[in-house]
C-alpha cells in the first residue's frame, strides 16, 4: 500500500456521496466544509470552471488548518453546453431531466490536492453519460423521489436514476461525485 494512501485526508465537501466512495476505499478522512461562492464566472468552460472550484474549496480549508493534505472537488453536468449544476427546486430538476431525455450528455470533476505549506495538484475528469428516453410520468416519479435534490444535472446514478442510464463512457466513480482513481494519483504528487 503506498504510503499516501494511509494518510488522513481533510475534505473540503458535504456531499454524502464524496464521503461514501473514501469509505468505501478505506481512504481515512475527516471533513471541514469550505463554503466558496459557486457562481459561474462569464464564458467559463466547464472543465475551467470544475478546476477552480475545487481548488477554491481545497484552498479555503487549507487556510484554516496548520497540517495535512485538503481534498476539493467539484461535480457539474453538461449537456449541448449548458452547465447544470444542482436544480433549485422540484421545477428546475424536470427542467434539467427534459435537457438530458434520452440524449448524451458529460459529467465533470475538477479535483484538487493541496498540501499545506506544500504542493498543489489540479485535475478533472469527464465521463460520458446516455439517458434513455422517459415519460414526464417518469421524469415526475423521479422527482418526486426526492433524489434530484442536491445532485448536479438532477440526478443520482447510484439510486433510481439508474433505471434511466443507457450507457456509460468513462469513470464511473466520477458521476457519483469523485474520480477515486484521480485522486489516488494526485495525492501522490503532493
Amino acid at each position: 500500500m503506498n504510503i499516501h494512501l494511509r494518510e488522513k485526508l481533510i475534505l473540503a465537501s458535504s456531499s454524502p456521496r464524496r464521503k461514501e466512495l473514501l469509505d468505501a476505499v478505506g481512504w481515512p478522512y475527516t471533513v471541514i466544509v469550505a463554503g466558496v461562492d459557486e457562481s459561474l464566472l462569464p464564458n467559463e468552460a466547464p472543465a475551467d470552471y470544475v478546476q477552480r472550484l475545487a481548488h477554491a474549496k481545497a484552498k479555503a480549508v487549507a487556510e484554516r488548518v496548520q497540517t495535512g493534505l485538503v481534498l476539493g472537488a467539484d461535480t457539474t453536468v453538461v449537456v449541448e453546453n449548458e452547465i447544470l449544476g444542482q436544480p433549485e427546486d422540484d421545477e428546475d430538476a424536470r427542467r434539467m431531466l427534459r435537457l438530458l431525455n434520452g440524449k448524451w450528455h458529460e459529467v465533470l470533476t475538477g479535483v484538487a490536492a493541496v498540501r499545506i505549506d506544500g504542493e498543489t495538484c489540479v485535475d478533472y475528469e469527464t465521463t460520458r453519460v446516455r439517458f434513455a428516453e422517459m415519460t414526464a410520468r417518469e421524469i415526475d416519479w423521479y422527482v418526486a423521489t426526492g433524489e434530484a435534490r442536491g445532485k448536479a444535472g438532477a440526478y443520482g446514478i447510484q439510486g433510481a436514476a439508474g433505471l434511466f442510464i443507457e450507457e456509460i463512457e468513462g469513470d464511473y466513480f466520477n458521476i457519483v461525485g469523485l474520480p477515486i482513481r484521480l485522486v489516488y494519483e494526485l495525492t501522490g504528487k503532493v
